[in-house]
């Protein structure tokens, strides 16, 4: 969990890449309000820096503002 009060941590899964690094994620696990929601989610400067790539199908896990929840950053990949 991330050390901030107002960011919670989501699991989810990739559905579909769009255009700038963008993402549409189905939320697996997280907060209940969020689980089985779609959101939009681009990837975090570090994945960025160290080209991880990130493909349809991926599990991912994803920091979520609370004042925002239709929006997120994804901050790691889930090695299957």
């Amino acid at each position: 969990m991330s050390d901030k009060v107002d960011i919670f941590e989501i699991e989810g899964e990739i559905l579909e890449s769009l255009p700038n690094m963008t993402f549409r994620v189905t939320v697996t696990a997280g907060p209940e309000h969020m689980i089985g929601k779609t959101i939009l989610c681009t990837l975090a400067g570090k994945m960025r820096m160290f080209k991880i790539r990130v493909l349809i199908g991926d599990k991912i896990k994803a920091d979520v503002s609370k004042y925002d929840p239709s929006k997120g950053r994804i901050t790691f990949r889930v090695r299957t």
